[in-house]
């Protein structure tokens, strides 16, 4: 059995607690939740690293992971995540659940106080984070950066969002840049984590088999010298509904590379005033989001224009990524069937078996997530991020209900905004 549960438990820190039985384990999230910038993104992504590495009690890894294994081998990690054009950073956990203990071991709430040590006692020198976990952790950021440019695939879609959302706070990635990183001193990063432990609201996602009363209780113990500002500023997410020009913008980039990457970026429109969240999931299966879509069995399959070819929703933002690996003579024909096959899902041309196996698929994603307490803490923590009323649940019969006409009516709201190609030198590109 499963119930889900709501309660503001401090100034400005809300508690999302999923009670059940259905779990050896039990999982926890604390997350502050701040506004996307390039001014922070640096900063961000590396604060949360910089914290697991020790606390005044426990001053390195090994003393942590020491501590650890005294709690049957509970893990803890740093998080960052870019929901919409929200940046949320912290610490979740994992261990065993108290219903498999012996009586009187509460892990629990020696892994709320681990938390709690990590993010509001870290271990500092003369009041400042120690450089040394600062400069390492600066050298594990930076080579993570450099690997999504070795990654052709993530590198084109963020380039396609960076071009998309140049003024816009969703085109920053949550890395932040190699050169940010590389200006963070100790002293700029104790700064910035003050101004975050302060002045961020912060939302506690749990899955376990304690109730809501118990994971306040707990949680408010542990965390009672949490500093809060009265003035907390919720962050929201700017919906671009339209294209800010007349015809698609085109942004080329030449490497060397033996297969071209085709990138488009489009705006969901006005299916975002008031989004139906299970249509547009299904409108996404079918249109590229599955095996069974209509890039991968008309642009890949049948016509072989394309290595791969799959649309993915940025649902929070309102933008449908279409991303493709293709052959630097295809690029043109590529685009034009692509474009096409969106063009088809406006007029209609959705097949009884087409729509029932979008449906299908949806449903069974959703039901597949709520298999394990960290998939669980993904979905409560994206809607208790976006503000999205629907449980899990919910939105997978919504979708098995779908009907064509409300995927036809998000297709005809769709505009493409930007394309990027990634090509080798001198090598073909497209006119859009």
């Amino acid at each position: 059995m499963q119930t889900v549960s709501k309660k503001t438990i401090l100034p400005f820190v809300d508690l999302t607690c999923i009670t059940t039985d259905k779990f050896k384990t039990g999982f926890v999230s604390v997350n502050f939740i701040t506004p996307l910038s390039g001014k922070t993104a640096a900063k961000n992504s590396l604060l949360p690293r910089v914290l697991r590495r020790g606390t005044v009690s426990l001053p390195d890894m090994e003393s942590i992971s020491g501590r650890l294994d005294e709690l049957y081998g509970a893990r803890i990690i740093p998080v960052v995540r870019k929901i919409g054009e929200t940046h949320c950073i912290g610490m979740c956990a994992d261990f065993i659940d108290e219903d498999f203990l012996p009586k009187g071991e509460h892990v629990q709430e020696k892994i709320f106080s681990l938390l709690s040590d990590m993010l509001l006692s870290p271990v500092t020198r003369s009041g400042l984070l120690l450089s040394e976990y600062v400069e390492s952790e600066k050298s594990q950021l930076t080579d993570e950066i450099k690997s999504i440019k070795n990654d052709k695939i993530s590198y084109s879609i963020n380039r396609l969002i960076e071009s998309m959302c140049a003024n816009e706070a969703y085109g920053v990635s949550k890395y932040g840049t190699q050169a940010a990183v590389a200006a963070i001193t100790p002293r700029a990063l104790t700064n910035h984590y003050k101004e975050v432990i302060s002045s961020s609201a912060i939302k506690v996602i749990y899955c376990g088999s304690s109730d809501i009363d118990t994971v306040s209780r707990i949680f408010t113990d542990a965390f009672s010298n949490l500093p809060r500002r009265s003035n907390i500023q919720p962050v929201e997410t700017d919906v671009v509904l339209a294209p800010k020009h007349e015809k698609p913008a085109v942004v080329i980039d030449e490497a060397d590379v033996a297969q071209g990457k085709l990138t488009l970026g489009f705006r969901l429109g006005k299916s975002m005033v008031s989004p139906n969240y299970p249509a547009l999931m299904v409108f996404n299966e079918i249109f590229g989001g599955d095996v069974c879509s209509k890039l991968f069995q008309n642009v890949r399959e049948k016509m072989s224009l394309c290595y791969y070819a799959n649309s993915m929703l940025e649902k929070i933002k309102g933008l449908m990524l279409v991303f493709s690996g293709v052959e630097f003579s295809n690029f043109q024909v590529a685009y034009d069937e692509i474009l096409r096959q969106l063009d088809a899902v406006k007029n209609g041309e959705i097949s009884a078996d087409e729509l029932n196996n979008a449906r299908r698929s949806v449903s069974t994603y959703l039901r597949t997530k709520l298999d394990s307490p960290s998939s669980i803490e993904s979905l409560y923590f994206d809607a208790a991020v976006s503000g999205l009323m629907l449980s899990p649940e919910e939105m997978a019969a919504m979708a098995e209900t779908v009907t064509a006409e409300e995927v036809i009516k998000i297709a005809r709201e769709i505009k493409l905004d930007t394309v990027h190609c990634l090509t080798a030198k001198g090598g073909a590109a497209i006119e859009a």
